[in-house]
């Protein structure tokens, strides 16, 4: 193969993995109207937004970047969260979990065993145990309080083993959770602006808190300094 035909190769490879990343986040949707439909969706939302504890976020490999991000999030506006993996978790740190905690694990197959044995031990511990897979079949979805199941489309993953699409559709149904949450607690703006004074954020906070309310705040509500 020439350099010019490679370069076509891979082009047409990128694209087509971009693509079905974009197929794979757009079935999310899908997934959150069912979920109005059935109740789940909404239900998840209130048990988080509602939680008297913390949420805690589990999962493996790819995974649990996805639920590391989660936690972040989810904490940024106004639900507490941590993450946790099944190995830690595994070696004493289920510890942390307590009775008014919710374990929200993600994973596509839902049938590590590493996992599933945190979770069935953290299910114990604390509140709730809401899943985020594409099996709903499987042993996790099976042992949860809650299942929220992406239906895989196909060419989702590279190989149908590299998990692209399945790890930000996973990642889009927790953003969906995250805004959900922080529109159920009433999570004004100018909180978050005041747990988050730094960077490029912090410092136009008050010209986008601007954009972002019909009334003049406070500036103090910002910088209370």
């Amino acid at each position: 193969m020439d350099l010019c035909a490679n370069a076509n190769a891979i082009e047409a490879a990128a694209l087509a993995a971009v693509e079905n990343d974009a197929k794979a986040v757009s079935s999310v949707a899908g997934v959150i109207a069912l979920g109005a439909i059935n109740g789940t969706f909404v239900q998840v939302v209130r048990l988080l937004s509602e939680c008297e504890g913390k949420v805690v976020l589990t999962g493996s490999g790819t995974s649990a970047s996805m639920a590391r991000r989660a936690a972040h999030l989810l904490s940024v506006v106004g639900t507490p969260s941590f993450f946790l993996s099944p190995g830690d978790g595994l070696h004493g740190g289920l510890g942390a979990i307590r009775g008014e905690d919710v374990v929200v694990a993600i994973s596509k197959g839902g049938d590590s065993s590493e996992l599933n044995e945190f979770c069935s031990r953290g299910k114990k511990l604390g509140k709730a145990l809401v899943a985020v897979t594409s099996e709903k079949d499987s042993p996790l979805a099976q042992l949860a309080d809650h299942a929220l199941v992406i239906p895989l489309v196909p060419d989702a993953d590279l190989g149908g083993v590299v998990a692209t699409g399945s790890s930000l559709a996973a990642g889009a149904l927790l953003d969906g959770l995250v805004e959900g949450c922080r529109v159920a607690r009433g999570y004004e703006w100018k909180s978050f602006f005041f747990t988050h004074p730094g960077g490029a954020v912090g410092k136009n906070a008050a010209a986008t808190l601007e954009n972002l309310t019909s009334k003049n705040m406070n500036p103090k509500d910002i910088n209370p300094s």
